[in-house]
């Protein structure tokens, strides 16, 4: 038997390296699936960044996304701990889609989302996508991007 991960557990990045909206659906992938009490965190997030009644909406948008994916998936989604820093390849291709839908990619989103679920809901999938990451971005709005510490190259001379 190997000890090798699964290949949708394989890190492949880190944290770090997502925007603030990619960061935010692995954060909230991870939080939805560790326990209730996390879930509530989740939804206490949503609530405090959106206000009662739109953070009540974003939770209820978690749910049905995290939902589709645990009971439809084409295999379980395999995910790393709260508090771990890397970045496993199921988290990524979620973060993706849900990236993509935001910034209105809509048939990049449904391609990820159909490596995600039974391609019957995969159009469920996308459109959930696009929903969490409209939250995602009106929540990271003002969060600036991460930046490598290199010059950009009208800053430099030779």
């Amino acid at each position: 038997m190997s000890t090798r991960p699964s290949r949708g557990g394989a890190a492949v990045g880190r944290l770090s390296d997502l925007s603030p909206i990619e960061a935010g659906a692995v954060m909230y992938l991870r939080l939805w699936s560790e326990s209730t009490q996390a879930r509530a965190d989740a939804a206490s997030d949503f609530e405090i960044a959106l206000g009662l009644e739109q953070g009540r909406a974003a939770m209820l948008t978690l749910d049905r996304l995290c939902g589709l994916c645990a009971n439809h998936g084409r295999r379980p989604l395999i995910r790393h701990g709260l508090g771990c820093s890397c970045l496993g390849a199921d988290e990524n291709c979620f973060a993706q889609m849900i990236a993509a839908a935001s910034e209105g990619a809509r048939e990049d989103a449904m391609m990820m989302a159909s490596l995600i679920v039974r391609p019957d809901y995969a159009p469920a999938l996308a459109s959930l996508s696009e929903e969490l990451g409209m939250v995602l971005r009106r929540m990271t709005a003002s969060v600036p991007l991460p930046t490598t510490g290199h010059q950009s190259p009208s800053a430099v001379l030779h």
